[in-house]
């Protein structure tokens, strides 16, 4: 009872489906991914230039650990 099948999955699909219609919804995850990508692009705008260049020639930056803490759960 914990977990849902893929066929309770699909009934939520039909039913959401059918309240607001397939239009909508695809405005929605159009409305959604630009925010996302528009999100992306502006973390981009934000890196410094180092980094920027770091990334565009596709080299990695070393680094060395000064202190390990470890957590005993």
């Amino acid at each position: 009872m914990g977990s849902l099948s893929i066929w309770h999955w699909l009934i939520v699909l039909v039913v959401v489906m059918m309240i607001f219609g397939t239009k909508k919804l695809r405005n929605i995850g159009s409305d959604l991914g630009g925010a996302v990508k528009g999100f992306k692009e502006g973390m981009a705008e934000n890196q410094p230039e180092a980094a920027k260049q770091l990334k565009e020639e596709g080299q990695t930056i070393e680094g060395e650990v000064k202190s390990k803490t470890h957590s005993n759960i």
